[in-house]
């Protein structure tokens, strides 16, 4: 007999069946230069991985050639953003030699806009803070993302990445605020919802899409550098 006809009806159900849908495994990148320094991180301020962050991917990757969790992966993707383009690269070796590693600008991280480089304080005394508790259509800079854009943005991101990928495990090496945005879409949160989750760098989040519903799979799951 199936495990999952072992199941109890879905009314007292606390664990569901297998996973046969779609599922997006979404990889934070490592440690960046934008995070260890405290700037607004668009392609100008992002500087690529730091020794900490380089450290990070290396110890996912290690995890996953010994693993080989995601062996039955057919698709690989990255946000165009260095430090996302860099994570996937090092992890690339644990994954099926066969896959292609596409970049794609919808998955990098909210966009700041012409704040791109500046540090925080530099950033908020230019243009403010914006209170995207009251206004989630604010533009946090001139060039930048609202709250609200960057949800839909990562909303037709993902509805795209599943509509090309039935029921397959797509990788995706993405962001932080991403992932809080996919957080959203998996528990059916309105979009200016602040979550603020605390998402580790490297860090595997995994969501399935089947038959119009969603379940997360993980969260925060990572591999612990070595001591």
């Amino acid at each position: 007999m199936s495990e999952d006809a072992l199941l109890p009806p879905d009314g007292f159900r606390q664990r569901g069946p297998k996973p046969s849908g779609t599922r997006l495994l979404l990889i934070r990148h490592g440690e960046s230069g934008a995070n260890a320094l405290g700037l607004a991180g668009g392609p100008l301020g992002d500087g690529g991985l730091t020794e900490l962050g380089r450290a990070q991917a290396h110890a996912l990757k290690d995890r996953l050639a010994m693993s080989k969790e995601l062996s039955d992966t057919s698709a690989f993707y990255s946000s165009t953003l260095p430090r996302a383009i860099e994570t996937a690269q090092i992890i690339s070796s644990a994954l099926p030699e066969s896959l292609q590693h596409i970049q794609q600008e919808n998955l990098c991280e909210l966009s700041v806009g012409e704040g791109d480089g500046l540090t925080w304080s530099q950033f908020t005394e230019k243009y403010g803070t914006v209170d995207w508790n009251n206004d989630p259509h604010a533009i946090c800079a001139p060039g930048g993302e609202s709250l609200m854009g960057f949800f839909n943005r990562a909303k037709s991101a993902i509805e795209d990445l599943v509509d090309r990928h039935p029921g397959e495990l797509v990788v995706v090496v993405c962001h932080g605020g991403f992932i809080e945005q996919a957080l959203k879409i998996c528990h059916g949160v309105d979009g200016a919802t602040r979550l603020r989750p605390r998402t580790e760098n490297c860090s595997m989040t995994e969501i399935e899409f089947r038959d119009g519903w969603k379940r997360l799979l993980r969260y925060n799951d990572l591999a612990p550098l070595a001591r």
